[in-house]
């Protein structure tokens, strides 16, 4: 996507590095960010910036929607975000609408799905879940929208990259201070930054069964590829055998592993 820099606001600056060495198709010029290096030319570039947070005002009614309390409608510009940051966020968040995830590009998908269109898929399915006691679906939720939201910048890194395990999370924690920035700071992005971070640690029940739902989107997702283009992507089947944490996620992936089993077998043949 190309994102005109005059579409940010007034208060987004870009940063003056330049990361010339990166080939064309990988580069976002209107973005060059410090904190990604030139050693991994394969990777997608994109960037990020500041009010404050105020008080809480919290209606009393808890069931104005179906989670709880929230936010009154009227509330002072320095609640959260002001109008300028949260659409600079938001105009930055536009890429992962239409940046392509590339496990699928490298299998030679066409038009494959966006960063974006497996997170929703994740959104719903956490939505769409059995209770579980113990379980806050509204967090899962949460979690699912937000945990490839550094994609926005450093795009979709994959095994093939060859970007270390530790490198990939630098980068992309470094990419989510970028884009905290850009909405404003404030109690939204120290929310985003903490389910991010949750995400990324395995480090509840709710991250434990995200986990399993981002294994069990791209299982769904390789199916439906398979039986859309005729052809058998073994790979992603294999590299998440085994690595479901949760009963929902096992329960889910079995049932996707049994419709693979008689509509995959002709294009084996």
């Amino acid at each position: 996507m190309a994102l005109n820099q005059s579409s940010l606001s007034s208060h987004y600056s870009p940063s003056p590095f330049n990361f010339s060495t990166n080939p064309p198709r990988f580069q976002r010029s209107y973005l060059k960010l410090p904190f990604l290096y030139n050693d991994h030319p394969n990777l997608v570039m994109g960037r990020a910036q500041n009010p404050k947070s105020g008080s809480d005002n919290i209606v009393s009614d808890p069931n104005i929607d179906g989670f709880g309390p929230k936010k009154a409608l009227q509330c002072d510009e320095d609640e959260g975000s002001s109008s300028s940051s949260a659409i600079d966020f938001l105009t930055l968040c536009h890429s992962l609408k239409t940046t392509k995830r590339k496990g699928w590009i490298n299998h030679g998908i066409k038009g494959p799905e966006s960063i974006a269109d497996h997170m929703y898929r994740m959104a719903l399915m956490a939505l769409i879940a059995g209770d579980n006691s113990g379980v806050n679906r509204e967090r899962c939720i949460k979690i699912a929208l937000v945990h490839d939201i550094a994609e926005a910048i450093v795009g979709d890194i994959t095994p093939s990259d060859g970007v270390p395990k530790v490198e990939k999370s630098r980068m992309e924690q470094a990419a989510l201070n970028e884009m905290c920035k850009v909405l404003g700071g404030g109690m939204r992005a120290d929310e985003i930054q903490e389910l991010w971070a949750e995400y990324e640690n395995n480090s509840s029940i709710e991250a434990n069964l995200v986990k399993d739902f981002d294994k069990v989107e791209m299982i769904l997702q390789a199916l439906e590829y398979e039986t859309e283009h005729g052809m058998v992507l073994d790979e992603f089947f294999v590299s998440t055998a085994g690595k479901f944490q949760t009963d929902i996620g096992k329960s889910w992936a079995a049932e996707i592993i049994s419709r693979r089993k008689s509509s995959v077998t002709k294009y084996k043949a």
